[in-house]
This record gives structure tokens, C-alpha cells and sequence, in this order.
């Protein structure tokens, strides 16, 4: 016979297994990490779009993009703020990129070293007869990755730390300048 207690003990333990089980399956290796709503891309186009944002800001002695997450604030942008035909060519432009740096280099985007990557970039932004889509997907990744980084955490707090209006109370400021300019002005 069983007692009650154990009984209890072990339906406790079954009923929390039951429940946490399925948040153990809930990633995929497929899955992009952030909710997109409008545009459809998987684990390895989040991936690619990471890595030209590292290539477009590389870390140096700051983090890189790909270290601040501006990816996913590109991905979010182009989600929530852009129409379907862009959104249509930025993936399309996700696959032309890596068939252009295949032609170039024999292998993907991910597999180049930063000075390839750097290549195809510069050629793609260079050259005006690379495809629509694909001229297109550069240009919109590259100004989203700038915009990101610009208004990431880290650069506004520790790059141009941001200041209310009206800023900082100057004691020493010299007054008869401040007249000498109202006379002038």
C-alpha cells in the first residue's frame, strides 16, 4: 500500500513535469529569437543579417553590432515599420547575398573571413549592377544597423550620455560674455 504522503510527492512531481516539459521543447533550432509578425525568416537569415551588421560595425575595443543585438532591432524595424515590398526584398536580397558571395568566394557569408565579408559588402554598395533586391537588402540593413547601434544601451550611456534639458548648471560661466553676446546678437 501506498501512503498518502508519497502519493502526493509523487503527483506533485508528475504535475510539474507535465508543465515544464513543454517550455524545455519551445526552442527551435529554426526559430528566429525574437517574434516577428509580418515577415517570415528562419534561425539561419536572423544569422546572416547578424553578421552583416558585424561586418557593417565590427568590434573593436566598443562591442560590434552583433554584441549589442542590433539584428533583431533591424529585424523588428523591418517587421514593424516598413511595407511587404520591402520586407519582400530584404529576403530576397538574404538569399542573393549569400549566392553572390558564394559566386565570389566559393563558400557562404558566415564561412567568409571579416576581410571577404568586408569585400562583398564594399562590392555590393559599389557595384550598380548587382541585383535590385539585393542593392536594396544592403541598403536598408546597413541604415538599420547604423540607426541601432546609434540608439543602442551602450552607445547612450557610455558614448553620448544623454542630458536633460537644460543641462548641467554652470557656476563659473563668465556673465559679462553672456552680455557682450546679447548686445551682439
Amino acid at each position: 500500500m501506498m501512503n498518502r504522503r508519497s502519493a502526493i510527492k509523487n503527483m506533485t512531481i508528475l504535475a510539474s513535469g507535465v508543465f515544464l516539459f513543454p517550455s524545455c521543447l519551445k526552442h527551435e533550432d529554426g526559430k528566429v529569437s525574437i517574434k516577428l509578425n509580418k515577415m517570415h525568416i528562419n534561425a539561419a537569415q536572423e544569422k546572416l543579417v547578424a553578421n552583416v551588421a558585424e561586418t557593417i560595425i565590427p568590434q573593436t575595443d566598443s562591442p560590434g553590432a552583433k554584441a549589442l543585438n542590433v539584428h533583431q532591432f533591424v529585424l523588428k524595424m523591418m517587421d514593424d515599420c516598413h511595407n511587404k515590398k520591402d520586407q519582400d526584398n530584404f529576403i530576397k536580397g538574404l538569399a542573393q547575398l549569400e549566392d553572390f558571395t558564394k559566386a565570389r568566394y566559393k563558400h557562404s557569408f558566415a564561412e567568409c573571413t571579416p576581410k571577404q565579408r568586408e569585400d562583398v559588402l564594399l562590392s555590393i554598395e559599389q557595384n550598380k549592377q548587382t541585383e535590385p533586391a539585393l542593392t536594396a537588402f544592403y541598403q536598408m540593413q546597413k541604415q538599420l544597423t547604423v540607426q541601432g547601434y546609434g540608439m543602442s544601451k551602450y552607445v547612450m550611456t557610455t558614448k553620448l550620455p544623454y542630458e536633460l534639458v537644460p543641462g548641467r548648471y554652470n557656476g563659473y560661466f563668465p556673465v559679462k560674455n553672456l552680455k557682450n553676446h546679447a548686445k551682439n546678437g
